[in-house]
């Protein structure tokens, strides 16, 4: 088989997985082989990717906790850093329910969908803001999309509780409305607050709508994702730049879940586990 056919084989099998897809469509028939062919041999990534059984998400309804918390792990006596992150974390959540920004747009949320996870987390990923299923539980992400991120994130070899999850708004607009411009930029600030607790390697933004929101820009998706971005964390003390890589939103994924998307998710992702020095889990 020529290295083409195989290595696009291998990738939408790894993206496949990932994405909870369990076939391999046929593929052409392979050219003939040159004259001088070399002897034939399994690849260890493409049986790996084949072949390796899936690991199945963790619970997403687990760990809830009050409405608006921090759901995080508690952080230990012997990592001032991090215990000193979950205090700041807990500050801005008690600033932004002072401040109340959505008060000044049509809202209609029963819980503020503050964020989650390790306050001290190398990676984060950014949405544009709850949906039903977060405005029940007080979570971000726990619908069918976050079921993917969660897929997603098992498959890079990290889990939900060794990230941080968040959104550009907090509250959930009316209908899963698209947030406004004036939306997320009266929320913009505590986001910017909330990276700058957890001072993240990376941020992955989900969508649009948050890449917009995070990087002001407005560049299409096609131009912005994929390709790193430099975040500027405004009044960060010490100054802080973040790399951001742009992707799909899973929301996306579930409403257009072709190989072709899934296989740019699955790319922008590897971009980051290469930055970050993370090897996938059960992929090759």
């Amino acid at each position: 088989m020529h290295p083409a056919p195989r290595l696009a084989q291998t990738q939408h099998a790894v993206s496949s997985r990932v994405f909870g897809v369990d076939f391999l469509p046929p593929l052409p028939p392979p050219a003939p082989p040159p004259t001088h062919a070399a002897p034939s041999a399994v690849h260890p990534a493409t049986r790996a990717g084949h072949d390796a059984p899936a690991r199945q998400p963790s619970d997403p309804t687990t760990a809830a906790g009050p409405p608006g918390s921090i759901i995080e792990p508690a952080p230990g006596p012997a990592d001032p850093a991090r215990a000193e992150a979950h205090q700041r974390l807990g500050q801005i959540l008690a600033r932004y329910k002072a401040d109340a920004p959505h008060r000044h747009f049509v809202t209609a949320f029963t819980n503020i969908v503050f964020g989650e996870g390790d306050p001290r987390a190398r990676l984060m990923f950014v949405g544009e803001a709850p949906g039903a299923d977060e405005d029940r539980t007080g979570r971000p992400f726990v619908g069918r999309a976050g079921q993917l991120l969660e897929r997603m994130i098992t498959a890079m070899g990290l889990s939900r509780q060794s990230v941080y999850i968040a959104n550009v708004l907090k509250t959930r607009p009316p209908n899963n409305a698209t947030p406004t411009l004036d939306e997320c930029a009266r929320c913009l600030p505590y986001l910017m607050m909330q990276i700058a607790a957890v001072r993240p390697e990376a941020i992955v933004t989900l969508g649009l709508t948050a890449t917009r929101a995070l990087l002001t820009t407005d560049l299409t998706m096609s131009r912005l994702r994929g390709q790193w971005q430099t975040l500027a964390v405004p009044d960060a003390q010490p100054a802080l730049s973040v790399q951001v890589m742009p992707t799909f939103h899973p929301a996306f994924l579930l409403r257009q879940y072709t190989a072709e998307n899934r296989a740019k998710v699955w790319s922008d992702l590897q971009a980051v586990m290469t930055r970050l020095g993370i090897k996938p889990t059960g992929v090759g």
